[in-house]
């Protein structure tokens, strides 16, 4: 794949669930402070606002398609991608329970497989099989949240989703303890409960006050080396 003139010599970031939400909102604002953005949209899906922003960037925003649940599309996005250069490789593709009530006594073991698959081991096949993308100067970072935090867990509620971020914050723990040191810059990021179509209208963040300060702090934080799990404001989420 070959790289717009104009966007030569800026960093890249691929943003992996990027056609709304959360992944669209990342990709504005690294292309706003002039990144160019490579974002993943599923297949088959309709005009997403991420095909709005790539019409008006002037070559600087690229779509790919990609469902993190089908392991030769991830193979199929990392030869398309060969030879390219990530300074920043995010996951930020998710699900949540439709029941946020039902314990892990009561949840069935199909929607016990679709958020573990979907939130916890496609993440980390796609972060496994892109790594190679991303020099030792690079981030490589996935969207968790605060309900994945064992030690702040005192509610219980959305068990699926909380055990599914969980295990994606232990499987980049292991990520993590097999990097070569110095490590890269590794983040898991609780954004807090935003107004989203995942989040939900009763979320008492909107968009536009969390994403800026979400990639202040990925800026901040590259080039430092090892995993951390932090908030919007930089602040390290217990484990």
């Amino acid at each position: 794949m070959s790289t717009p003139d104009s966007s030569r010599g800026a960093p890249t970031i691929l943003i992996v669930g990027a056609g709304r939400g959360l992944g669209h909102a990342l990709a504005e604002q690294f292309f706003a402070r002039d990144w160019n953005v490579i974002g993943t949209v599923r297949p088959g899906s309709s005009r997403t606002r991420l095909h709005d922003l790539a019409e008006t960037a002037g070559g600087r925003v690229e779509i790919e398609t990609l469902d993190i649940n089908e392991p030769p599309q991830i193979t199929a996005l990392r030869d398309r991608l060969a030879g390219r250069a990530l300074d920043i490789l995010f996951v930020n593709a998710g699900i949540t329970t439709a029941e946020e009530h039902v314990t892990i006594g009561e949840v069935t073991t199909e929607e016990f497989t679709r958020v573990m698959v979907t939130n916890a081991l496609s993440p980390m096949r796609v972060i496994e099989s892109l790594q190679d993308l991303v020099p030792a100067t690079g981030l490589i970072g996935a969207m968790s949240s605060g309900q994945g935090s064992i030690g702040n867990n005192e509610t219980g509620m959305r068990e699926v989703y909380r055990g599914s971020k969980a295990a994606l914050n232990m499987f980049m723990r292991s990520f993590a303890a097999r990097q070569p040191d110095p490590p890269r810059t590794m983040l898991v990021m609780a954004p807090g409960w935003i107004r989203t179509d995942l989040g939900g209208p009763d979320a008492p963040f909107t968009i536009e006050e969390t994403i800026p300060r979400l990639v202040d702090v990925m800026l901040a934080q590259k080039g430092t080396p090892g995993l951390r799990f932090l908030d919007r404001f930089g602040r390290p989420v217990p484990w």
